[in-house]
């Protein structure tokens, strides 16, 4: 059976529990056998590491010792996949470099707060977005720092109308995309800044293929 490991935790404002909450069951019917953690010690269990078929890591903010941050990322470059969501993934771990080589950025601002913005799919026959038209979402619009080398299936461009930020008007910010790390696939979307946000179809549909690529299921 494959295996799952769902690793939640860190700033409450991102509801990490009520957000994992929304792919659990769902995780189970795909068939994975779910292993649910809020502590990242687990990343340092070399064998349950090892035996897994991808990582759902819901961690938002906080710190990662060293220890726990070589386990998760020896596991996913010898060939475990990760895929997760902007509060548990791209706005996580803000001082570890490593961490970020392998997510392909972090977050840096969302002018604005929550406002309604247009996600824009730019490769509609990649099977992770194929069938899903350009669609538009109220919540926070994340400004990335983001990799050159990333597979970026989904864009957003930016206003500039927010805080005073006119010189961002027109810069076209990646949402979506898939990258390798070692033998790992490491999926990233930066939807999702609270459980709601995954009430719309295309952001869950996006995610829930998003985990299955990642998983090679």
């Amino acid at each position: 059976m494959r295996k799952a490991l769902v690793v939640w935790g860190g700033w409450d404002g991102h509801q990490p529990k009520q957000c994992v909450d929304v792919f659990i069951p769902w995780l189970k019917e795909q068939g994975f056998e779910v292993t649910v953690t809020d502590n990242m010690d687990a990343y340092c269990d070399a064998a349950l590491m090892q035996a897994l078929s991808v990582i759902v890591p819901c961690w938002t903010m906080g710190t990662i010792s060293g220890e726990q941050e070589k386990g998760l990322l020896e596991a996913v470059r010898g060939g475990v996949g990760i895929a997760g969501w902007h509060g548990g993934m791209g706005d996580a771990f803000r001082v570890n470099c490593g961490y970020q080589f392998m997510t392909g950025g972090q977050f840096v601002g969302h002018p604005g707060g929550i406002i309604p913005y247009t996600v824009n799919i730019i490769k509609p026959n990649d099977p992770l977005v194929k069938g899903i038209a350009d669609f538009t979402i109220t919540s926070e619009q994340y400004y990335m720092h983001t990799d050159p080398g990333n597979n970026v299936l989904a864009t957003t461009t930016f206003s500039g109308a927010h805080e005073g930020m006119d010189w961002i008007k027109g810069v076209v910010m990646p949402v979506v995309w898939t990258r390798p790390y070692g033998k790992g696939r490491v999926f990233y979307s930066s939807l999702g800044h609270i459980a709601t946000d995954f009430d719309i179809p295309a952001v869950r549909t996006i995610m829930q293929r998003g985990i299955l690529w990642a998983a090679r299921a």
